[in-house]
């Protein structure tokens, strides 16, 4: 309880210089399910930021998806919630999940690169070669030029939290690495200096499960 609620109370600190307004959060009563969207066309060609569609095989994860959860007694449709981002490749991902309520989220949107938006991270050496270096040097707190760091990301996504701590049903959330990284972190107590390490593959469901100290996980992989 005490580091969860210290993991964003952190983020306040280090990215406002601000005393936190943040109460202790309570247990969590749902059951979420990180989702990551499916293969994008930036995916594809390794490039950063963008709102590019689904690949072929992205488009196949969301049929496999919507079976996988159609197929989960745990997550009953009349019962279900479907968060996702409001960029093309998290809606689509979620289009045909049958649910009882639907919601996009902006705070779900993937970190915003600025001026390395549509750029590889080679080229990004290349053309911002200081600014690759300081990235290297501090994955959480480094911010781009006119964009945001992992740090930005733990304190927007407060509000998805409050609301999270709130919901008594399944809560399938499909959004983006850096997003899932941070929301992972957070249900399973972790440091912040992990979060830009964090493994969340593409085409994979993440089953989160309370216990009375923490939560479990357990990873189920799609092949397509």
């Amino acid at each position: 309880m005490y580091r969860r609620s210290h993991f964003f109370r952190a983020a306040v600190v280090d990215t406002h210089a601000r005393t936190p307004l943040l109460p202790s959060f309570s247990p969590l009563s749902c059951f979420p399910r990180p989702v990551r969207h499916g293969e994008s066309i930036f995916n594809i060609h390794g490039l950063i930021g963008g709102d590019s569609s689904l690949s072929p095989k992205g488009e196949k994860f969301a049929d496999l998806l919507s079976l996988f959860i159609h197929n989960e007694t745990e997550l009953p449709h009349d019962q279900l919630n479907v968060w996702t981002s409001t960029m093309k490749r998290a809606r689509a991902t979620a289009a045909k999940i049958k649910c009882a309520r639907y919601v996009e989220w902006r705070s779900l949107r993937e970190i915003e690169v600025g001026v390395c938006d549509g750029l590889s991270y080679e080229q990004m050496k290349e053309n911002f070669p200081h600014e690759y270096k300081n990235r290297e040097q501090d994955k959480l707190r480094y911010r781009y030029p006119r964009g945001e760091s992992y740090m930005d990301i733990i304190s927007r996504l407060e509000s998805v939290i409050f609301e999270l701590e709130r919901q008594q049903g399944p809560v399938v959330i499909v959004a983006h690495q850096a997003v899932l990284r941070c929301l992972y972190a957070y249900f399973l107590d972790l440091p912040p200096e992990e979060v830009p390490y964090l493994s969340i593959p593409l085409h994979t469901v993440i089953k989160v499960t309370p216990k009375a100290y923490g939560c479990a996980e357990k990873r189920y992989k799609m092949m397509v």
